[in-house]
């Protein structure tokens, strides 16, 4: 590594670490366990991971959880950009040194996401439709209350239209990507291992 290159990576590193430290401070003093908003986003990240384990439906949980997982990777990745890029901020969260999102990265969406698509396979809906729906009610229902109550900040001008992009996008891509995978479960015409043991 060059030494102009490893000092700008020192650098990013140093104020890396100084920003998780100011973000402990910051839990500290405004997010910590005496606040009314530290269990709100404790109870948005437990309540349904419970309300996952009793409802889902344990015939199909491997493509349910296949699902479930490429909602939590890519809502993630949604997330994350729209932090970094300073588009959006969660001021509260439940640890000070995870994500402040993780609460719906990791939780709320894609239980409520697993749910619905249990919901579409069971009872033989249409997915895009009822998933458009879902993502209707959390781009314009969840995350204006979410504004409202101080959970969820814009660092600029609202735009839950984009919200209702990503949403819709992360619904598509992870439907997409489980679809891929059920479809190469059952073929092995493109598999380069012949081993049939």
């Amino acid at each position: 590594m060059k030494t102009g290159q490893l000092h700008i990576i020192e650098q990013i590193s140093k104020a890396d670490i100084e920003e998780s430290n100011r973000w402990i401070n910051y839990w500290q003093e405004y997010s910590n366990y005496t606040t009314w908003q530290f269990w709100v986003v404790l109870g948005m990240f437990v309540i349904p991971l419970i309300l996952l384990i009793l409802f889902i439906d344990r015939k199909n949980i491997f493509q349910l959880g296949f699902y479930g997982y490429s909602v939590h990777v890519f809502f993630t990745y949604t997330d994350a950009m729209g932090t970094l890029r300073g588009i959006w901020i969660y001021p509260y969260k439940f640890l000070p040194l995870l994500p402040s999102s993780i609460t719906l990265d990791a939780s709320l969406v894609p239980v409520t996401y697993i749910l619905l698509y249990q919901y579409t396979l069971n009872r033989r809906k249409n997915y895009y439709i009822w998933m458009l729906l879902l993502c209707l009610a959390l781009a314009f229902f969840l995350k204006p209350l979410m504004v409202g109550i101080g959970l969820f900040h814009f660092n600029g001008k609202e735009n839950f239209l984009l919200l209702f992009t990503c949403y819709v996008i992360v619904g598509l891509t992870s439907k997409w990507v489980t679809d891929l995978f059920k479809f190469l479960s059952k073929t092995t015409k493109w598999s380069f291992n012949r081993d049939n043991n």
